[in-house]
């Protein structure tokens, strides 16, 4: 019986672009729940099907490899055919009838290159995290042809959060994928279509029709919803590209497991900060939480557990000035923000949580954005084009929540619907 290979960037020309027979790519990684469920299929089908190389890379490992070919998420299936990528991707929760058709496909090699689709729709929702899945289920549950478009799977940050504690009507404690999970069904139950893998290479908001141009598709919608979010503010040393995804980490629930008994540093203030190092004590020998003022941010309940964790020390008034290392990181050197004195630390990875920058980049040449690039609304979420919304943490606010965003979404999917009746 044939069965699925590992295989590393280094042996990916090799074993998938010069392979003579067609190939199956899995990414995957760890603490991935539709990865867990999809593991058996992808072995079974495997083991069954002689005429196609089946081949799994680890993502977390591979991350330039994934850059390479834009997989931002685990599970995803790429198909090759004589060295080019064909037929459509398969991502997030893989049903094994999927997989084995389009494996079928492949094999008897019917399995073209996706042609491009046109979609007419009456509200497409740009993000995928709590504040779009909310509006797509308000904006679906009106009877409303509601699209929503991602770069990634639906979800978000919080499907990479470990847990959320302060979610109402959730018992005190879920995962976030298990939230956003319940999300992301509850908007396909009431009709709405969601197309993740979605790279936006054009956006046209103004006039009676909005249009958007992914590689696969022409959107053409009555009313836009903007709910993109945002990103970790990576971290300012110059080494950061070097080490990022080599020790330099922005995901705790994705990357942590690789270092048990390990020595790590987190750096930030605020409640993601220190909810994070609570996690990295599941692996890691030591977490060090560095905060560059002389008080942090985070709930005092956070800090107080932090405080009680024999695993978890905390430096104030400290800054990571360089990261050391050859192929990994292997240490830091940190800095006293007041008295300017540094110092070195040998430590094996460095989770960073200070912040995030909107995903506004596609959006600036249309809406007004506040000083710090947030999109700017009225409290109806509406921005400064008629029949443009905006909601979530990409919105210009006080507080960033996933409440918060789920609020915005509720109002957004409202006020959508009673837009497009003013079009009728």
């Amino acid at each position: 019986m044939k069965s699925s290979m590992v295989v590393d960037s280094h042996y990916f020309e090799q074993q998938v672009l010069k392979s003579p027979e067609p190939v199956v790519v899995y990414f995957y990684s760890d603490d991935c729940l539709p990865c867990l469920t999809f593991d058996s299929i992808f072995e079974k089908v495997s083991a069954a099907k002689g005429s196609v190389r089946f081949i799994r890379i680890f993502r977390p490992h591979n991350r330039q490899l994934a850059e390479q070919y834009g997989v931002k998420s685990s599970p995803t299936l790429l198909f090759f055919n004589d060295g080019k990528e064909v037929c459509q991707r398969l991502t997030g929760y893989i049903s094994y009838a999927e997989f084995r058709e389009a494996v079928e496909k492949l094999g008897s090699r019917a399995c073209p290159l996706a042609e491009r689709s046109t979609i007419h729709c009456d509200v497409l929702i740009i993000g995928a995290g709590p504040a779009g899945l909310t509006a797509a289920i308000y904006a679906a549950r009106s009877r409303l042809f509601t699209v929503v478009l991602d770069s990634g799977i639906p979800g978000g940050q919080v499907a990479t959060t470990y847990q959320v504690a302060n979610y109402p009507g959730t018992n005190g404690v879920i995962r976030g994928l298990d939230l956003v999970g319940n999300m992301n069904k509850q908007a396909l139950d009431f009709g709405a279509r969601i197309d993740d893998l979605q790279e936006i290479e054009e956006i046209r908001l103004e006039g009676f029709e909005k249009y958007v141009r992914t590689k696969e598709n022409d959107y053409y919608a009555k009313a836009v919803i903007i709910a993109t979010g945002s990103e970790p503010k990576k971290l300012p040393v110059e080494e950061e590209r070097e080490f990022r995804g080599r020790g330099i980490h922005y995901c705790a629930t994705c990357d942590g497991a690789f270092y048990q008994d390990s020595d790590l540093i987190v750096v930030g203030g605020g409640v993601s900060a220190f909810e994070e190092a609570l996690f990295l004590t599941r692996y890691a020998r030591k977490v060090t939480i560095v905060i560059r003022s002389d008080t942090a941010k985070a709930p005092k309940s956070s800090i107080e557990d932090a405080e009680k964790s024999s695993q978890i020390e905390i430096v104030y008034n400290t800054t990571v000035k360089k990261v050391l290392g050859e192929n990994f990181v292997e240490g830091v050197v940190l800095e006293n923000t007041k008295t300017g004195s540094t110092s070195e630390m040998k430590v094996d990875g460095v989770f960073v949580y200070i912040g995030s920058l909107p995903n506004t980049k596609l959006f600036s040449p249309w809406l007004q954005l506040s000083d710090y690039g947030y999109i700017v609304t009225d409290e109806n979420m509406a921005t400064n084009i008629p029949g443009v919304f905006a909601a979530g943490d990409v919105r210009e606010k006080e507080v960033r929540q996933i409440s918060t965003a789920v609020g915005d979404g509720t109002i957004a999917g409202v006020m959508v619907e009673k837009y497009i009746n003013g079009l009728l």
